[in-house]
């Protein structure tokens, strides 16, 4: 069962861009409603680096502790406008290059920057944000960090930089925070991700196969480019570490309606326990009407993105029968009300306009630098100093934190292979009638851990 089998298709339409290649872009907070619930994803991410980070200057602020008892992921409404010291951040994120362009990522955080300003800043100091764009090679990420260390920032933020310069960073004792490892590099350098990447959702996947699924055997329809072939390898590792047989049907980055039927066929011929779909957008649609025209009752696994409005609203009640990776269902929350309120500026919409079904990467931003002002705002609140450093240990040492807005729990450094990742767990949520995603019985927490490959 373990032997690619490999279509012939042309491929139609743009050229994959690495965000169809990641599917843990799915892993976005507040990414999904349905029936007025918002289902929300829970990322993943690392561990303390061995480097000491740098110090910096204890700043004693203005109170900005909240007026009511609200959680530390509430409480960003009730805050005071900073009045410390200028906290400096730097954010590099890759730009204007094809098929590696995510103005999105530095647009959400901008806005969440522009929110703390008005509401706590980074534990009560004031932030300024630096950007620097990376273009997908070595080169431009180390002028990037040449550049921010030279603006002195106390901490650098990744948005998607694909070749970060660690040993510049390290070097000047700057802690870098990333939300996203994409290259095997990022999972063992000096610094922390919030999420972990395809090598934790993968396992993740795996877990549910085997303790939910039972299964033994899986068909699994991936497209072929590198970024894919890069998250089916995590895949097929992860299954291979559960003892179960798996086989890859390969075909374009788009397809037609017939070419989706013929891989969900191929996929399916062998009568696998289990089908995964590693397909994102238009793929979403067609591997989902492919299996209903078939009339194929084996289960699907596939990531958030296709439990997305604009994928759900074409193919209704053929998702019937599909679990979708890192999804949650939750009511409307108060961190709901703060999202809108931060991205209705960067959208130009009003906030009850707000689409959590897309939001897309930028969200992936957004955690990021909210998860980090909950934890300086508990910090604060504890009376300790907040800076660059400081921030970065409480993170790598933390054991009770969850991920902004209430998602997976802290563990940075909980798998010695991935020191970097610091959370480890996902939501699974699958599809009911009437257009409902909803998070499945049991399946609220998965861990990762035990198939890491």
């Amino acid at each position: 069962m373990n032997r690619p089998v490999h279509r012939s298709s042309q491929r139609l339409g743009r050229p994959a861009s690495l965000c169809a290649a990641l599917v843990v872009f799915a892993l976005v907070g507040a990414a999904c409603s349905s029936d007025k619930k918002t289902a929300t994803t829970t990322p993943v991410a690392g561990t303390p680096a061995a480097t000491t980070p740098p110090t910096g200057a204890a700043t004693v602020l203005a109170d900005t502790t909240p007026k009511q008892a609200a959680s530390p992921s509430q409480a960003f409404p009730d805050l005071a406008p900073p009045t410390g010291n200028q906290m400096v951040l730097g954010l590099v994120n890759s730009e204007g290059t094809p098929g590696l362009s995510f103005p999105e990522m530095r647009l959400d955080i901008q806005g969440a920057v522009d929110y703390l300003n008005q509401h706590g800043g980074m534990g009560g100091r004031p932030i300024k944000l630096e950007t620097c764009t990376v273009k997908g090679d070595p080169n431009t990420s180390q002028a990037c960090a040449q550049e921010l260390v030279g603006k002195k920032v106390e901490m650098v933020l990744l948005g998607l930089d694909l070749f970060p310069d660690y040993a510049t960073y390290t070097a000047a004792k700057i802690p870098v925070v990333g939300v996203l490892p994409i290259l095997p590099p990022d999972y063992t350098a000096n610094a922390l991700f919030l999420t972990g990447g395809n090598a934790t959702t993968m396992s993740a996947a795996a877990a549910v196969a085997k303790n939910h699924y039972k299964a033994k055997t899986v068909g699994i329809v991936v497209a072929s480019n590198a970024g894919a072939a890069s998250t089916e390898a995590s895949l097929t590792a992860a299954l291979d570490k559960a003892g179960i047989a798996h086989k890859t049907v390969k075909g374009g980055d788009n397809e037609t309606d017939a070419g989706y039927q013929g891989l969900m066929r191929q996929a399916a011929a062998d009568k696998p326990d289990l089908l995964v779909s590693l397909y994102s957008d238009a793929g979403c649609i067609g591997t989902i009407k492919g299996r209903a025209a078939l009339k194929i009752t084996i289960p699907v696994l596939t990531t958030g993105i296709c439990s997305g409005k604009d994928v759900l609203e074409q193919v209704g009640d053929d998702a019937l029968g599909w679990t979708f990776i890192g999804v949650q269902t939750q009511k409307d929350t108060p961190e709901l009300k703060i999202l809108q309120n931060i991205l209705a500026p960067v959208l130009k919409v009003a906030p009850d306009k707000i689409d959590s079904t897309a939001l897309g990467l930028g969200a992936l931003g957004l955690i990021e630098l909210m998860s980090l002002a909950e934890y300086a705002d508990i910090m604060h609140t504890k009376g300790d100093a907040v800076t660059g450093a400081s921030l970065y240990a409480f993170l790598g040492k933390a054991t009770d934190l969850t991920l902004w807005p209430g998602g997976a729990a802290i563990a940075c450094g909980k798998s010695a292979k991935y020191p970097t990742i610091c959370s480890f767990t996902f939501p699974f949520a699958e599809y009911t009638k009437g257009a409902k995603v909803l998070t499945v019985d049991g399946l609220e927490a998965v861990s990762s851990l035990d198939y890491l490959p």
